[in-house]
């Protein structure tokens, strides 16, 4: 009977893990179709964070309702968990945004898709964490993969590929650091509470970022487009979120993070399905190289 239990429960996990995974995929696409509705990375930014607001506002009111004295939320927490969401949601979406305006949804995924690399590296300098020849290993082949999917998209569209990879790598660095930096946070408050707070302070440093950069008298906002925001902040934001920390409850993060691996396929089938973007052999070799190596990474951190 148990084994029965565990084993519903774990495939519940799985198909939450999957089903999440699919719905983070669809970010890049519906940006994509924002950008073709005239929109740019700052109001992509700023509404999404906008219609987000709320949403987030309600799960903290309830949570402080429910929990009106948590022991660990304080002033100095409080601040702290605003520094890290504007690194990770903010400063990260943003030169996300940025990014994908210049390179492919296909790219775009396969860079942020090597972050855990980042947090590796990071770890080693900031808390003496070791490097191993496997991780080194891993990293040549994922970066050697994504060098060989640059090169092909150069070839193929001659945009500013390297400049859109390296602000796509920048965001996976601001992320890298929030992942490494809040782990203590979440532990003290809670994934819900934290969340929570990180969104809507990231909401704020956004309705700044709009209030500084966009003419919004001149901004001009399609009924389509509207459609296309909703999706983004529903389907890509809000739902998935709370898929994946169900199925990590469930299943664990490492077998969350092989499922996730799924993650680029999924882009990249749709781009070159619904965007039509380019493909070729030489980006699927690619392609297969960066999920190897971030495959034996996660790999090698379950051992």
């Amino acid at each position: 009977m148990l084994n029965k239990i565990h084993s519903h429960a774990t495939s519940i996990g799985f198909s939450l893990a999957i089903l999440g995974t699919l719905l983070f995929s669809l970010k890049s696409i519906f940006i994509k179709f924002l950008y073709q509705q005239g929109l740019d990375a700052d109001s992509v930014l700023v509404l999404r964070m906008l219609l987000a607001l709320p949403l987030y506002t309600v799960i903290l009111v309830y949570l402080l309702y429910a929990h009106p004295r948590h022991p660990h939320l304080n002033f100095t927490t409080t601040r702290t968990v605003f520094l890290l969401g504007f690194l990770g949601y903010y400063l990260a979406s943003l030169l996300d945004l940025m990014g994908l305006e210049l390179i492919t949804a296909q790219l775009e995924r396969l860079s942020l898709f090597t972050y855990p690399f980042i947090v590796a590296i990071i770890g080693h300098f900031l808390f003496n964490e070791t490097i191993t020849r496997r991780l080194i290993f891993a990293l040549i082949i994922a970066y050697s993969g994504l060098w060989l999917v640059m090169s092909q998209e150069l070839q193929l569209t001659g945009n500013n590929v390297i400049q859109g990879v390296s602000l796509v790598l920048a965001s996976a660095l601001s992320f890298s650091l929030y992942i490494l930096f809040s782990k203590p946070f979440i532990k003290k408050l809670g994934s819900l509470l934290f969340t929570s707070i990180a969104m809507i302070a990231s909401s704020i440093f956004s309705l700044l970022h709009g209030i500084a950069v966009i003419d919004w008298v001149s901004l001009t906002v399609t009924t389509t487009a509207w459609f296309w925001l909703v999706m983004l902040v529903v389907l890509s934001t809000v739902i998935p979120s709370f898929m994946m920390t169900e199925a990590i409850n469930r299943i664990g993060p490492t077998q969350t993070g092989i499922v996730g691996m799924l993650g680029p396929i999924f882009t990249i089938a749709l781009a070159v399905y619904l965007l039509n973007e380019p493909f070729s052999m030489a980006i699927l070799a690619g392609v297969l190289m960066v999920i190897l190596g971030v495959m034996s990474l996660i790999i090698k951190n379950r051992t």
